[in-house]
């Protein structure tokens, strides 16, 4: 197969950067700081003007250079420091690019005289660099440039592919109105607008294919390349307002991300969900075998918060679809909100508050406590109940805990052996249990009866877990104190729509807009942890904290290329796998298998030699429910 010809600017393409832009900071270090940032700001006005079509190339060129004083060793300090701007995924793709060396042009309107260098040191040709040259007094200062090459005129590059007479398939890559117009004369077959440093609007419009890195070129030619799937293909939905901080990471890895400040409903999310590989959502949005059928590409999903019942994981998990979570980043902040609620429900401060605000002057020692060696009794004892735990005992409360699995307490805190016993003797009932079905509704008129007469009842946990009909009725009968409620059968799905409860209005009740783990800090944290996890996830296959997959810690891979097979959990697939690997001659260097009770995970390192018909064998194996290749 004959190799194509690439046609590749240097400056915002090659680099990240404008050569000339840097060489101005060079040379003018030492000159003032406002009469450097003047010039500098006329030397980027100039470059975008020729870059973008406004401004004839050579008066460009003439321009910059005029408002400079360049020598040689400026230029050569120059080209060190060009050394290191390398566009990532060029970098990335280095040893792809040199194995076409004979074919890859670097044509510029740049210097050979500081390009050239650079080039070479990346393992490129130095005779297949096109590009101006400076010109030089006796004392190696720039006095202009050579008149004579064609590429300090506009037009410039054309006539230079025009002259190289190239036999075969040409594409360009570049930023700029000057790399467009090779195509525009015919000698190219495509036009790369390459992104990845700078969009120029007025190119964008004409360019044949947006290419926000190299990686999506390779990957549109179908050709060798370090990633099997380009970065800004990967599109990302965020939902329910989660932390900036996430659409910032997978901007980072050069994800696509769009973001919303509401949840979406099941047709809604059905809609907007086919084109997605990564969702984000937090406690409201639904995932239901529905949602889960209409995505046709969704690799992960990513719970913003704790709890995971608002997602149906078994569909995702016959569908391949992992899901990450944020066990542990909000728990500070849910403690700290049950133990703020807890001293102003027993300081009765919700009904001191509320008659303030009415104008009534309420001075009175009456339904108003210390918490010191009240008895604190907590309800599932997880993350957040066994640091509550430590906390309470910390302000001289006595800590009792009931969970259904054993946990082994923490400091002083005692373990009931039920929920009755719990109930009984507790001043303050906490709940902080999970989502799953048979918690529904535990909490109703029974539970409430055996609680102390005037005892503080809290729920922080999720709003189906309590009756609140039956919690209504015992306030207003006095049989409790006070409550204390973050989470709703019902809630609003923005901060547009009204809430609506039958525990609004009721004496010494705290109700709170489901903040127990709405912090900035927690909010902050979780933005980074569940985006860690599924990258982490997607470059490695390691699923270190999923939920629904077996969980598989994988370390990175060189030299090599990584086999990812989800299947539905049935006897002789990793033999099938292995079968084929042999026929085809594979060497494995490495494999793992994990299953859980609905799905196995094979995870293969196998040397790089290989043809696409392995592939479609491996992905015809009968369970396989999802097939990745990394590499």
């Amino acid at each position: 197969m004959k190799k194509p010809y690439f046609i590749i600017d240097f400056d915002s393409t090659f680099t990240r950067i404008e050569a000339l832009d840097l060489l101005a900071e060079i040379v003018l270090s030492n000159t003032h700081p406002k009469k450097r940032d003047k010039i500098l700001q006329q030397i980027q006005d100039i470059t975008n003007q020729g870059m973008d079509g406004s401004l004839d190339f050579r008066s460009s060129l003439t321009q910059r250079l005029a408002l400079l004083h360049v020598h040689r060793e400026d230029i050569q300090e120059l080209a060190e420091q060009l050394k290191k701007q390398v566009s990532p995924s060029f970098l990335r793709n280095q040893k792809h690019l040199n194995a076409l060396r004979e074919t890859v042009y670097v044509v510029s309107n740049g210097f050979a005289d500081f390009i050239t260098p650079v080039i070479v040191d990346y393992g490129l040709i130095a005779e297949n660099v096109f590009a101006n040259e400076f010109l030089y007094d006796e004392e190696g200062f720039v006095t202009g440039f050579n008149p004579d090459i064609p590429l300090s005129r506009s037009g410039g590059k054309s006539q230079v592919i025009k002259n190289l007479k190239l036999k075969g398939d040409v594409y360009v890559i570049g930023d700029g109105a000057n790399d467009l117009e090779i195509r525009k004369a015919g000698f190219a077959n495509k036009f790369y607008l390459f992104t990845e440093n700078v969009e120029r609007e007025k190119v964008k419009k004409e360019a044949d294919h947006i290419a926000p890195s190299f990686d999506e070129i390779l990957y549109e030619l179908k050709m060798s390349r370090s990633l099997s799937y380009p970065k800004n293909r990967i599109k990302v939905l965020l939902l329910e307002g989660v932390h900036p901080a996430a659409a910032k990471r997978f901007e980072q890895e050069g994800y696509k991300v769009e973001y919303l400040e509401t949840a979406l409903s099941e047709d809604e999310l059905c809609k907007k969900i086919k084109n997605v590989n990564i969702l984000g959502i937090r406690s409201k949005t639904q995932i239901t075998e529905k949602v889960i059928a209409s995505a046709k590409r969704l690799i992960n999903v990513g719970a913003f918060c704790i709890g995971t019942n608002q997602i149906d994981l078994e569909a995702c998990t016959r569908h391949g679809v992992a899901v990450f979570n944020a066990p542990f980043s909000n728990t500070r902040s849910v403690v700290e909100l049950a133990i703020a609620e807890i001293i102003m429900l027993v300081r009765n401060l919700p009904d001191k508050a509320r008659a303030m605000h009415n104008g009534k002057w309420e001075k009175s020692a009456r339904a108003a406590h210390e918490v010191r060696g009240k008895k604190l009794g907590i309800v599932g004892y997880g993350n957040i109940g066994a640091q509550l735990s430590v906390l309470g005992e910390a302000l001289g409360l006595e800590v009792y805990f009931y969970d259904i699995a054993d946990k082994l307490s923490l400091g002083n805190a005692r373990k009931c052996n039920s929920l009755d016993e719990l109930l009984s003797t507790a001043d303050i009932v906490t709940l902080h249990v999970d989502g799953r079905p048979e918690n529904d509704r535990i909490f109703g008129p029974e539970q409430f009866a055996k609680m102390k007469d005037g005892a503080i009842f809290l729920n922080l946990a999720r709003g189906q877990v309590v009756q609140v009909d039956a919690l209504r009725d015992a306030i207003l009968s006095g049989k409790l104190g006070g409550c204390a409620v973050d989470v709703f059968p019902s809630e609003p799905k923005s901060n547009n729509e009204p809430f609506e409860s039958e525990l609004v209005g009721l004496p010494n009740t705290i109700l709170t807009p489901h903040i127990g783990g709405s912090t900035a800090e927690a909010q902050e944290n979780i933005g980074q942890f569940v985006p860690n996890k599924i990258i982490q996830y997607i470059n490695t296959g390691s699923t270190t904290g999923s939920v629904n997959f077996p969980n598989v810690q994988l370390s990175g891979f060189k030299e090599s290329h990584r086999l990812l097979h989800i299947h539905h959990n049935v006897p002789n697939v990793l033999a099938q796998i292995d079968q084929i690997l042999a026929r085809y001659n594979i060497n494995i260097l490495g494999q793992y298998l994990k299953t859980n009770e609905q799905i196995g995970y094979v995870i293969t390192d196998v040397d790089q030699v290989y043809g696409q018909e392995l592939i479609e064998e491996l992905k015809q194996i009968e369970p396989t429910i999802w097939f990745r290749v990394l590499y």
